[in-house]
């Protein structure tokens, strides 16, 4: 991985669901959409809003995890969730401003977009462009900042 960004145009998204099928069917082998590390919300009639991590520069949630298992990867500049080392207490979803970390019930732990290693299955299914996978300095960090806190309080109504 190489410094890259998920970028949402919220106006392409058409609500079809197939990034939050092809997620879950990368991370946890079926497709359950709970367990999709992408959520798409609908906020009014034909408006349908995808909320994912912003892997923020300056993570809450890895900072209130209490094992680390919720850490920065500077390497590849992105934040993510070892489950090995989670103990399911939920910390860095009750600390995640943007409400996307959540709680997988199946398997016991939080859970967090990754990118896929690099390789973000969301944006490869997305058929309307909704998705891209960007370079940072072309995603603009404060832009997709103030996306993900709309997001996040579209969600919460």
């Amino acid at each position: 991985m190489d410094g890259r960004v998920l970028l949402i145009d919220e106006d392409k998204c058409t609500g079809c669901l197939l990034c939050m099928v092809g997620c879950s069917l990368a991370h946890v082998g079926e497709a359950d959409l709970e367990r999709s590390h992408i959520r798409v919300f609908q906020a009014a009639q034909d408006v349908f809003v995808p909320l994912t991590c912003n892997h923020c520069e300056t993570p809450s949630c890895a900072r209130a995890c209490p094992t680390t298992a919720c850490h920065q990867d500077l390497e590849h500049l992105r934040v993510i969730i070892d489950d090995g080392r989670c103990i399911g207490c939920k910390t860095c979803v009750n600390a995640c401003p943007f409400g996307h970390a959540h709680y997988d019930e199946v398997a016991r732990v939080s859970a967090k977009c990754d990118y896929c290693d690099g390789e973000p299955e969301c944006v490869r299914l997305c058929q309307t462009g909704a998705l891209s996978y960007v370079y940072r300095d072309e995603g603009s960090s404060e832009k997709k900042r103030e996306a993900g806190a709309v997001r996040a309080a579209l969600r919460r109504t």
